[in-house]
């Protein structure tokens, strides 16, 4: 996958690209980083004006912007622009995003971008939450690493992908790892038990209890089998009981 970073600042990305899964991804050849400073596109490296009717702070320009895009804009490019008013990014997206071969991230800064530039260039406008950001850098890594851990090979295990919170709609199960015994709490029976079918319905009737527990929202998004609506069943009359 070629993904291609609009950004005022590409020193932003050294630290983040060159560790973990990203450095991995990279390595691995499922991930191509080209990271286009818009500057370079300019006279005189001014991205960046006064806005029209007064007010603080500066708005970036239309042009130079646009010129960066089509510098590797091609036609099955997804253009994506980190926007509040964009859709709160989730992991369904991230599947969606994850079968594109070239991504071309828009990292705005200041006051915003020209309005404009949505008209020329549309693009698919993606929020990470309801805050406030100096720009869309850490947005793009954000979004990056998340497509980088579903891509083949990235990961030394694909359960280490398909088990994660979110990757199915729900929270992931409590996990534990030695010693069995810490400070007099012990790890749940089942868990070394060597039963897997045990094993299965307790980290599936966990995760769903977990996600009942802190994050029932989600649930109403999920498909559950026959199998799933007994687990709930359980979940609920332990709940009551």
């Amino acid at each position: 996958m070629q993904i291609n970073i609009i950004s005022l600042f590409p020193e932003y990305f050294s630290g983040p690209f060159s560790c973990g899964t990203l450095r991995i991804a990279q390595e691995k050849g499922a991930i191509k980083i080209n990271i286009i400073n818009p500057r370079d596109f300019t006279k005189d490296r001014t991205v960046d004006d006064y806005q029209f009717g007064g007010g603080a702070g500066m708005v970036l320009k239309t042009e130079p912007l646009l010129k960066a895009i089509n510098s590797v804009k091609k036609e099955d490019s997804v253009i994506i622009n980190f926007s509040p008013a964009g859709v709160l990014l989730n992991q369904n997206i991230v599947k969606d995003l994850v079968k594109k071969n070239n991504l071309v991230l828009v990292c705005g800064r200041y006051k915003g971008i020209d309005e404009r530039l949505g008209k020329l260039c549309p693009a698919k406008e993606i929020s990470i939450g309801d805050y406030v950001l100096s720009g869309g850098e850490s947005a793009a890594i954000i979004l990056i690493e998340a497509i980088s851990r579903l891509l083949p090979g990235v990961l030394g295990h694909i359960d280490s992908a398909e088990d994660d919170s979110l990757q199915n709609g729900l929270l992931s199960s409590p996990v534990y790892t030695r010693p069995a015994n810490l400070k007099n709490s012990a790890v749940p029976a089942v868990l070394i038990s060597g039963d897997h079918k045990a094993i299965a319905h307790w980290r599936r009737k966990e995760s769903i209890k977990r996600t009942l527990r802190d994050r029932p929202e989600l649930l109403l998004d999920v498909i559950f089998t026959k199998q799933d609506l007994e687990i709930l069943t359980e979940v609920l009359n332990d709940k009551n009981s």
